[in-house]
């Protein structure tokens, strides 16, 4: 590797500003233009930056990446799967898909990006197209909370945590079977995440995986918790 990647330096830094700043910017310019029009043009682009960025990684790996096994290509992470969801809520408008989004998108996929799991860094192809999928769905996910004002609800968590089971029952069979490390449910990542707190022993491991997703669901619930409390109390 000519250019490792340094957690917390410039470049990474830089993602880290964009990621915050740039659903901002977005959503200011459909306001701005006060035209749906607009809105579905940046999700378009959002949207298809995604898939493309998702294609361009799938055929790096396979040709120039080393990697030859369809089983190490599946679409197992959380990241992919959040993805799609992100995608699916930003054209149909659903409030059930944003809701997955979200605690996936910002829970999950934030993690990726404040801690990532990749050796690569700037300009390697691998450190863009890590940052563009991880980035890109909690743009789309701030996107939609300010363009269209949508928000969890408190059942929310117990919704997206019945999601969280399915992926977790569909990744923990694939993993044995594969041997693949989908969603770190074989082991922890090699980078130092909040992950590399739990223990061990991976039957302790994962069910530690089950309380640490749900309170992750309870913190990102809680501002508007506490929102709606504050609000109540006024009237």
């Amino acid at each position: 590797m000519n250019h490792p990647f340094q957690a917390y330096g410039v470049a990474h830094l830089a993602v880290i500003f964009l990621t915050v700043a740039l659903p901002f910017g977005l959503a200011a310019v459909v306001r701005r233009a006060k035209s749906s029009r607009v809105e579905r043009v940046i999700i378009a682009a959002l949207s298809v930056l995604l898939f493309l960025n998702y294609a361009a990684y799938l055929i790096f790996v396979r040709y120039r990446g080393g990697i030859v096994s369809w089983q190490q290509m599946l679409p197992l992470q959380l990241c992919d799967w959040g993805m799609v969801v992100v995608i699916v809520a930003m054209w149909s408008g659903s409030h059930r898909w944003f809701e997955v989004a979200y605690f996936w998108g910002i829970g999950g996929t934030l993690q990726a990006v404040l801690t990532p799991n990749l050796r690569f860094g700037f300009p390697d192809f691998r450190f863009f197209s890590f940052f563009i999928s991880h980035a890109g769905i909690i743009i789309g996910v701030i996107f939609l909370m300010l363009t269209r004002r949508y928000r969890p609800r408190p059942m929310s968590i117990l919704r997206v945590f019945a999601w969280s089971e399915f992926y977790f029952v569909v990744t923990f069979i694939a993993d044995e079977l594969t041997g693949y490390n989908y969603g770190f449910l074989l082991h922890k990542p090699e980078a130092f995440s909040i992950l590399s707190f739990l223990s061990d022993w991976r039957p302790l491991y994962l069910v530690q995986m089950h309380f640490v997703a749900l309170l992750f669901f309870i913190a990102l619930y809680a501002p508007f918790a506490i929102v709606d409390l504050v609000r109540a109390k006024k009237l």
